[in-house]
């Protein structure tokens, strides 16, 4: 039987907020590279772009597990109870057909 993985808690929104709000205090700021005020906040909106980058390619690595867990739990099935599957099968393919026939 395939192990569960714990999912990680991810908030988009959240982060995205956080490096929309960084990246417009970089483009208020006066644009001086000598300023230390501006290299400062160009710091913080790279490290802010970092984080955002790493969680969404947790996240989609975590969906990726979780569908690839999905996958081999259904193969497993199918291999233990056979005809279930074909029952499942033809049920979808039925349903299926039918949806495509009123279009």
């Amino acid at each position: 039987m395939a192990k569960t993985i714990e999912p990680q808690d991810t908030n988009l929104d959240d982060d995205l907020a956080l490096l929309t709000e960084t990246l417009e205090e970089v483009l208020k700021s006066s644009g001086d590279p000598a300023d230390q005020k501006y290299i400062e906040l160009k710091a913080k909106a790279e490290k802010s772009l970092n984080d955002v980058k790493s969680r969404v390619s947790n996240a989609s690595d975590t969906y990726y597990v979780r569908a690839k867990q999905a996958v081999t739990r259904a193969d497993e099935y199918v291999h233990d109870k056979p005809w279930q599957g074909i029952g499942v099968g033809a049920t979808l393919g039925l349903v299926v057909g039918l949806l495509l026939a009123r279009r």
